[in-house]
């Protein structure tokens, strides 16, 4: 079985598009068609819908393809192993992450990144939400939620501290809170799934289910409805440091923090063995924000 004719499979897989996944691998649109031709005879199964707008993966293809991409890896891992001091991280590195993650702290970190790894390309789906990794074919993925998926393999990248948070404009108007159960009085924001807040307190953890005024399923909208002073709402530190920094938000309730076990994941599926550019990007995240975060320090200042 050709490796080549493997790898252009998987990336029509993504694009729906024969000459799209052809040119991304250097194939002229004849050749491209050739190969996926040669494949499927090689099979004795159509792999493909063809029509004149886009390509589908026929349900052969689509049972064929986790095995098609457990193989590529494979290759890809006994070649490193062979030449791992000397070889290049290449290919296409495809990564999920959180939009508003990835916008403030993953974007300006990679500048430096594809210097280090030229010939290494980048494909990056920028959504809060969570994406299937295997169906989507992604290498790698950020995560800052609970993870509940056994099939994955997580490294930490940071840890994702999440404080209370108010305007001074606010907090003006309409007090500061001195406990927990004073959040009742008060307008709250919540983030969609984070209904309930859980306190550490002197008598033990507390939880207060706000009676939100505004719930909202993105957390930049959160934070930045929050520093309008529409009310007090949960912020992670990496989100909210800049404006924590300069004054527009005030942290509420220190003495009662927050009950917070989330963190900044990489995540790739258990099923592959680690990829040498996947190897390299998770260490390169790491040795960027490390144990000690630069927005939990900056917060502070």
């Amino acid at each position: 079985m050709n490796v080549d004719h493997l790898k252009l499979f998987t990336r029509i897989a993504v694009t729906e598009n024969i000459s799209a996944a052809g040119n991304e691998i250097g194939l002229s649109p004849a050749v491209a068609s050739s190969y996926i031709n040669k494949l499927e005879k090689s099979l004795g199964v159509r792999l493909v819908h063809r029509t004149t707008r886009q390509v589908s993966l026929t349900e052969e293809g689509k049972a064929f393809l986790p095995h098609a991409r457990e193989v590529l890896e494979s290759v890809e891992a006994a070649r490193s192993s062979v030449g791992a001091g000397e070889s290049i991280p290449s290919g296409t590195l495809r990564i999920a992450a959180p939009a508003s993650f990835a916008h403030m702290h993953l974007i300006p970190v990679l500048k430096d990144f594809t210097e280090r790894y030229p010939e290494l390309k980048l494909d990056l789906r920028l959504s809060d939400t969570i994406v299937d990794m295997v169906e989507g074919g992604f290498d790698v993925a950020i995560r800052n939620a609970e993870l509940k998926d056994s099939n994955l393999i997580a490294r930490k990248l940071a840890p994702d501290s999440r404080v209370l948070c108010a305007s001074p404009e606010y907090l003006a108007k309409y007090g500061e809170p001195v406990t927990p159960d004073d959040l009742k009085d008060h307008h709250c924001i919540t983030l969609t799934g984070l209904d309930t807040w859980h306190f550490h307190t002197p008598t033990g953890q507390v939880s207060v289910k706000p009676d939100s005024q505004i719930r909202v399923d993105n957390g930049e909208a959160v934070r930045d409805a929050c520093a309008h002073g529409l009310g007090l709402t949960i912020n992670s530190t990496w989100s909210a440091y800049e404006l924590l920094s300069q004054g527009e938000l005030v942290k509420v309730l220190e003495d009662f923090p927050l009950v917070c076990n989330t963190a900044i994941w990489a995540v790739y599926p258990s099923s592959r063995l680690l990829a040498p550019k996947v190897s390299v990007f998770i260490e390169y995240l790491i040795q960027q924000f490390g144990p000690e975060p630069y927005w939990d320090y900056l917060k502070d200042k």
